[in-house]
């Protein structure tokens, strides 16, 4: 039975890729280095990825780690990365960037949403890392992100349930609040139910660790999740 929640989940090989399209994922976030948080690809890798897998993909677009406070070098380079990736045939785009008071950078955000249109943006959890989420709900949103990846400002999506919930009904139609943050199949189908989302994200990061080559047991875990969301009416 297909799940009405779509599962998400973020890897950072291609073998990581095949394993979750198999287990059930609808969509792969493609990242280097998840164990700080996702990096932007290599070409090689999303080509590579692009050619093993069928569901959509969206691109991780982050030049480096820590803060989410860019030079204009950087954003140079974002904005490079991005033609990149949409030449090499990827379906959306995973970015987010802050000013130095830790609000959402409404005008450079904008300008990179422009930037890969027709693909559409997903906000990352730089989301998490505001100052005020409410008043970042709204910048988001005027960014013209199709997306917010959020885990309601807590640790993890399960802890910022009720944030995560006030996000999907102060967000109505306007954009999709995608939680995300240690979502296993022991907590899944709570963070839906509770939350209301219509979209989960998972990295599995809490079950099996970053950086991990087990692609059975990685497959494994992807579908034990994605059969908990198949119970979701």
């Amino acid at each position: 039975m297909a799940s009405s929640i779509l599962l998400e989940v973020s890897v950072e090989t291609a073998q990581a890729a095949v394993a979750a399209e198999r287990g059930g994922a609808q969509r792969i976030e493609l990242c280097a280095q998840l164990n700080v948080g996702g990096l932007t690809p290599s070409e090689k890798l999303v080509r590579l990825t692009r050619e093993s897998v069928r569901v959509p993909i969206f691109a991780m677009i982050r030049p480096r780690p820590d803060d989410f406070v860019y030079s204009q070098e950087e954003l140079s380079q974002m904005r490079r990365d991005i033609v990149a990736v949409q030449r090499l045939g990827m379906d959306g785009i995973v970015l987010g960037i802050l000013t130095r008071e830790r609000h959402v950078d409404i005008n450079r955000t904008r300008e990179l949403v422009i930037a890969a249109q027709p693909l559409p943006v997903t906000f990352h959890r730089a989301f998490d890392d505001v100052a005020d989420v409410n008043a970042a709900l709204d910048d988001v949103i005027e960014t013209g992100a199709a997306r917010i990846l959020t885990s309601g400002g807590a640790a993890s999506a399960a802890a910022g349930i009720e944030n995560v919930a006030r996000l999907v009904a102060a967000a109505g139609q306007r954009v999709l609040i995608l939680p995300g943050g240690g979502i296993n199949a022991s907590n899944a189908l709570h963070v839906a139910r509770q939350s209301g989302a219509r979209e989960l994200h998972s990295g599995l990061g809490s079950v099996l660790a970053y950086g991990h080559e087990d692609y059975v047991q990685f497959e494994n875990e992807v579908r034990a999740l994605a059969a908990q969301l198949a119970s979701v009416a």
